[in-house]
């Protein structure tokens, strides 16, 4: 790969030591994508919970933590992806100490590195969206899907070290999404019937996911008449790359690398396959289970926006979650303390639920938490968040917003999940 003169400094060890580990690295992943170069990126966001870092992962940030000041703290802008645990309420769901403490070492190492701890996958909705062009250094799946195809930036996904590293240097290898040549369309769908609400645009992009073979396949989305809003875009966008492996997709005529088909098709694509009411329909019957007793209800995977916070308050105002059915309501801290600030909090919690602050629930030891309050029954209105669930011990239903709310109120699945 070609080095500049601060990637030279970085590999003599000029810089410091965490900066030579991470352009070694990052030339090792460069070397293996064939990267001729690297691209600087604007900022970074980090998927850094404990449960994913584990005690090993946790002291080797430890370690970086420990250099000279001048050496460890981040070149660019770098937040961070959920936590594991939200401080105030992490006992009320059968977390240990254990659990916690590894949290608050981590979050210590990382504020020695200068990390802005935001907490969030919805950083595009609430911390600073990016811009059309714009390199960046994305871990979390769904920030990443949505910062590539809404907005027009440009990221693939980072994992933890890779983002890391980044956050050290400054940038990344050209190579995937970076590459004007590799944004373009390789299948094409077309949507007969639109979704009615945000639980239908994730099993849309859970149907699509499904078809696609692999993380350099790139979607376009044709039939989609007006635009969607940033909810419906976040749900469809999560989902997708959940099930799909999937980085970036093009809607025509609303995302802005999309004017049009040709725009952005690539030769060789197929023809438009298909994709309506009837396969959603599917995808809602294979999350199934009507009339169990439900544990929980779960709203996260994407973190609910402000918006979907009054949604859910209005479905819940004047009603009770039954006393054995749990309903967790996971949000941003910057969301959070506008939803303390407007009361939306406390009508959530007056109908009996829990509104979390910088986590997802499946990011937070959920195996763990399921064991200790006897969870095994799960419904949320969120594709990403059944998809992901089931390998964590849990029995999920898929369904709307408005059929969770009701669910949990009844205690049970109800008889239709779609």
């Amino acid at each position: 790969m070609r080095l500049n003169d601060i990637e030279q400094a970085m590999l003599a060890g000029e810089l410091g030591t965490p900066r030579k580990w991470a352009i070694q690295q990052q030339m090792r992943v460069g070397r293996f994508f064939d990267a001729e170069d690297f691209v600087p990126v604007a900022q970074v966001h980090l998927m850094a919970d404990a449960e994913s870092l584990g005690e090993a992962g946790v002291e080797f940030i430890e370690r970086i933590a420990k250099a000279r000041p001048e050496h460890r703290r981040v070149r660019v802008p770098t937040i961070t992806d959920p936590r594991g645990i939200d401080f105030d309420a992490y006992r009320r769901l059968g977390q240990t100490e254990k659990m916690a403490e590894l949290e608050r070492r981590a979050i210590a190492a990382f504020r020695a590195m200068d990390f802005l701890l935001t907490d969030t996958c919805i950083n595009y909705q609430t911390v600073m969206p990016p811009i059309l062009g714009e390199h960046l250094a994305f871990g979390d799946t769904g920030s990443t899907i949505y910062a590539n195809s809404v907005l027009g930036a440009r990221s693939n996904f980072e994992g933890g070290p890779a983002a890391l590293a980044a956050s050290l240097t400054g940038r990344v290898p050209r190579y995937g999404y970076h590459l004007q040549q590799n944004r373009k369309a390789t299948r094409v769908f077309i949507l007969k019937d639109r979704p009615r609400d945000l639980s239908a645009w994730g099993a849309l992009g859970g149907v699509i996911g499904k078809r696609l073979q692999s993380y350099w396949e790139v979607p376009a989305i044709l039939g989609v008449d007006g635009a969607p809003t940033s909810d419906e875009l976040k749900h469809f966008g999560a989902a997708l790359a959940s099930f799909g492996t999937v980085a970036l997709f093009h809607m025509v005529g609303v995302t802005p690398e999309a004017p049009d088909l040709p725009a952005i098709l690539s030769a060789g694509a197929g023809p438009p396959e298909p994709v309506g009411a009837s396969d959603l329909e599917a995808f809602y019957r294979s999350y199934g289970g009507a009339g169990d007793k439900l544990d929980v209800v779960v709203f996260a995977a994407p973190q609910l926006s402000l918006i979907e916070l009054q949604t859910l308050a209005g479905l819940l105002d004047g009603r009770a979650v039954h006393p054995q059915t749990a309903m967790l309501v996971a949000t941003s801290p910057e969301v959070k303390s506008a939803a303390d600030r407007l009361g939306l909090t406390r009508r959530i919690e007056r109908a009996g639920a829990i509104v979390l602050k910088g986590v997802c629930f499946y990011q937070m030891h959920a195996r763990e938490i399921g064991e200790a309050m006897g969870w095994k029954r799960l419904m949320s209105n969120s594709a990403k968040l059944v998809n992901i669930i089931g390998g964590y011990g849990y029995t999920p239903s898929l369904a709307t917003m408005e059929q969770c709310v009701a669910a949990a109120v009844a205690g049970r699945v109800p008889g239709e999940a779609a």
